[in-house]
């Protein structure tokens, strides 16, 4: 039965309204306007609530850009549950945080706590995030007592990782930060004999490598995933896909993970991420999940 997760209005985020092809959201102080092709439907705000945004993305033919107000700061600080972002407005429409994997990451510092309870006070939990972005998932696990390797194949993306593990007070806990391809690096670790009680991956649509290697990912997807099952601990306690634009279902991503349940037992949640806005409740779908658990 497919799930909805959803991350509710807090005290530094909340979606304001959505339709159209946008959504209005508030990060910190900040109101910021950007497009979403989800919104199918009519915007409940007047447009002139919505011009008053300090910052608006806007795509006008081959012209992508953000149009920000003067005062606007070019990164703050915020906080969603007892973790630290840095926003920062992109070139691709993104702040550099997914607030719809809050409910996720809540889940993952459940998860590993049980675990690290259950088996204290020798016990450890050795969590890979591949396509680990800015950290969202790193902090959550760390911030439970994780020790975590978390690779991108962006440079700047890891350094902003840093970043909010340094603002969320965890740049001292044990974490190794690697640029890679995630094929290769899973690969190397096969070699090396590493292994992993937690897998965490976000796998973009098309993507490349810290060596411009070239990542499709119906193309790529599976043969990762069977790597990874080969890297997996002999007691693991999880495994969680995300997906964003991909184009296929949760229970696609579902499916790609039974493999899992008849080699360790467990089970396996699917389903959808969605942001609730503030006033209306409505929910605006942004993404899928898939995972399988112990």
């Amino acid at each position: 039965m497919l799930k909805i997760l959803t991350t509710k209005p807090s005290k530094d985020y909340e979606l304001i309204d959505s339709g159209d092809g946008e959504k209005l959201e508030r990060f910190g102080q900040y109101i910021l306007r950007r497009p979403d092709p989800q919104a199918l439907w009519k915007k409940n705000l007047d447009e002139k609530l919505w011009k008053q945004a300090d910052a608006s993305f806007s795509r006008e033919s081959d012209n992508a850009k953000w149009k920000i107000k003067e005062g606007t700061a070019k990164e703050w600080q915020i906080a969603m549950g007892d973790l630290n972002f840095i926003i920062k407005p992109t070139a691709f429409k993104h702040t550099g945080l997914f607030p719809e994997q809050e409910p996720n990451w809540s889940w993952i510092k459940e998860k590993i706590s049980t675990r690290l309870r259950s088996e204290a006070p020798t016990g450890t939990v050795k969590v890979l995030n591949l396509f680990g972005y800015t950290g969202g998932a790193t902090l959550a696990a760390l911030s439970a007592g994780a020790e975590v390797v978390h690779v991108d194949g962006s440079k700047s993306a890891i350094t902003w990782a840093r970043e909010n593990a340094t603002a969320s007070k965890l740049a001292d806990k044990k974490v190794r930060w690697i640029e890679d391809d995630a094929r290769k690096f899973v690969q190397r670790e096969l070699k090396r004999g590493n292994k992993y009680d937690a897998i965490i991956m976000d796998p973009p649509a098309f993507g490349h490598g810290a060596k411009n290697e070239v990542w499709k990912i119906e193309e790529d997807f599976i043969g990762l995933l069977d790597m990874c099952q080969d890297i997996l601990s002999e007691n693991p306690l999880f495994v969680l896909v995300n997906g964003y634009s991909a184009g296929y279902s949760a229970s696609a991503y579902k499916n790609s993970l039974l493999s899992l349940v008849e080699k360790f037992g467990g089970e396996i949640e699917n389903g959808e991420l969605s942001i609730e806005e503030a006033k209306t409740g409505r929910l605006l779908p942004a993404g899928i999940f898939a995972r399988w658990f112990r």
